[in-house]
């Protein structure tokens, strides 16, 4: 069973504001809480509907049913399972490889996909600005489908990290030059911009390189293509390019 203080203290989490004040954060689902007990995330609680994690202590697992789980469940269906985590301190970033910078990126959905997309192609480390949307908003962590296990993600000034760093730097532009027609390095910095406004003007003057997905239909009335699907094709390519 449920208490009332748990409720709110679970529910709660799904505000920035009382995750960073209770370092703490919730993650749903069979797939998402295994890959989380299965790396350095520590487990505060766990919530379920039916027996399954038989590895979780009973100390650290209650049993609850399917009205209670919708109680302090943050999804619109929910799964048979809850998961409280402890935030973890952000960890040291390796500048070298390959990286992934965010510029204001607002959508959950779309941080989440990407910290996917970074897992999938091999890359360690993803910067983001201090504007961009909580790693540990509920809808990130669902998104991410356990891949914020395997990437380390770090807030900072991104104004003053690319403006410092001796990597090569490339951003993401409708007008860039074509990504098909560029010789891509092993190292460097890939920024993506915010989905309405793209990278900002201030951070734009530190970057030399500037690149883009042509468009190849007859028409081209496309504006634009969302974030999480641009970062799937660059991120390809860079690994094309680099392939032994």
């Amino acid at each position: 069973m449920v208490s009332k203080n748990q409720i709110k203290l679970i529910t709660s989490l799904q505000l920035k504001k009382f995750r960073n004040q209770h370092q703490l954060f919730i993650a749903e689902g069979v797939k998402v809480i295994q890959e989380l007990l299965q790396s350095n995330f520590v487990l505060e609680h766990l919530y379920v509907t039916d027996t399954i994690f038989d590895n979780v202590s009973i100390a650290q697992k209650t049993i609850i049913d399917e009205r209670e789980l919708k109680k302090i469940s943050a999804l619109n269906t929910p799964s048979s399972c809850l998961a409280i985590f402890k935030i973890p301190p952000q960890s040291k970033m390796h500048e070298n490889g390959l990286l992934v910078a965010l510029d204001s990126i607002r959508d959950p959905g779309n941080l989440g996909t990407i910290i996917r997309l970074c897992d999938w192609f091999g890359v360690k480390d993803l910067v983001c600005s201090e504007e961009t949307v909580d790693v540990y908003n509920p809808k990130v962590v669902q998104a991410s489908m356990g891949s914020i296990a395997r990437v380390n993600v770090n807030y900072l000034d991104l104004n003053n990290f690319i403006s410092s760093t001796t990597l090569p730097i490339f951003g993401t532009f409708m007008d860039g030059k074509s990504i098909y027609t560029q010789q891509l390095p092993s190292e460097g910095i890939l920024v993506f911009g915010n989905e309405a406004n793209g990278i900002s003007p201030v951070l734009e003057k530190n970057i030399k390189n500037k690149i883009a997905i042509p468009r190849f239909g007859n028409i081209q009335k496309t504006e634009s293509l969302n974030v999480a699907t641009a970062a799937a094709i660059f991120l390809s390519e860079f690994r094309r390019n680099n392939q032994q």
